[in-house]
């Protein structure tokens, strides 16, 4: 449950009410962000209640964002990313990152909530050498990303696509598969997806997304590890693979972290 680069508003168009809870607004105030209104933190808040450890896995899923980054814009090589659902800026955003390891590397987030559109165009700045831009649209809509894309990225070398906490947006396994292999067929050999998504892997969760989809728009949808793991078909695993958030090459491995129901992975595309 990150970003929000899915539909919700009236007509497939988000609309900016402060009175409806929205997903970027919630896990902005999870993750101790100020950019969330009373009706966001109403559900923060029941969700917490019933599982008082959400905000720090909030906080840990961001940080496998950060790590995943590095190591595709170092290890990796990768100087181009196309970060769907980036959700409201908070600390370490994938251009920061990426630019931290190699300044000239290009970004291009793409949301659909208004407070986002309005928020990344004065916050997400990049690098001189780089570039980073911003596109209003659905992740439902892969050939108008794609298309906006072109602006800045060049589509005939390696991209990192970037899905953290979005495809729990979408409901059916086809139809995020869909989206993913739309996108993947149009970058090169070389290129990489990262997502992590929430897992049905334990009851609270399960009762905290529940609370979550009473109110909050656009809803949530868990997945096993199983079925996330099926998302990656067709590309080649990173090590460690499909595994929870924390245990994503953590900085300090010994011993490892407690797992938590986040659950994440990289592939390469051959």
């Amino acid at each position: 449950m990150d970003g929000t680069a899915v539909a919700g508003g009236e007509q497939g168009r988000p609309t900016l009410d402060t009175g409806v809870p929205q997903t970027a607004r919630i896990w902005n105030y999870l993750l101790g962000g100020k950019d969330n209104f009373a009706a966001d933190r109403e559900v923060g808040d029941q969700i917490i209640t019933n599982l008082p450890h959400l905000a720090q896995n909030a906080r840990l899923s961001r940080a496998y964002l950060t790590r995943a980054v590095r190591y595709l814009a170092g290890e990796a090589g990768v100087q181009q990313f196309l970060d769907i659902g980036t959700g409201l800026p908070t600390a370490d955003n994938t251009h920061e990152v990426a630019q931290s390891v190699n300044p000239q590397a290009r970004i291009v987030y793409v949301d659909n909530d208004p407070l986002v559109l309005t928020h990344a165009r004065a916050l997400l700045v990049g690098t001189p050498e780089g570039a980073t831009d911003y596109i209003d649209a659905d992740i439902r809509d892969p050939e108008t990303i794609l298309r906006e894309a072109t602006r800045t990225l060049d589509l005939s070398q390696p991209v990192a696509l970037i899905l953290m906490g979005i495809l729990g947006h979408i409901e059916s396994d086809a139809d995020a598969k869909s989206i993913i292999d739309s996108i993947m067929a149009r970058l090169p050999s070389g290129s990489y997806l990262a997502m992590y998504d929430g897992s049905d892997t334990s009851e609270a969760v399960t009762e905290a997304v529940r609370i979550w989809n009473l109110s909050a728009n656009p809803k949530y949808h868990l997945r096993s590890p199983e079925r996330i793991a099926a998302l990656f078909d067709g590309l080649e695993l990173v090590d460690p693979g499909v595994v929870s958030v924390t245990r994503w090459r953590p900085v300090d491995p010994d011993p490892l972290p407690a797992e938590i129901d986040q659950y994440c992975a990289v592939g390469r595309k051959p």
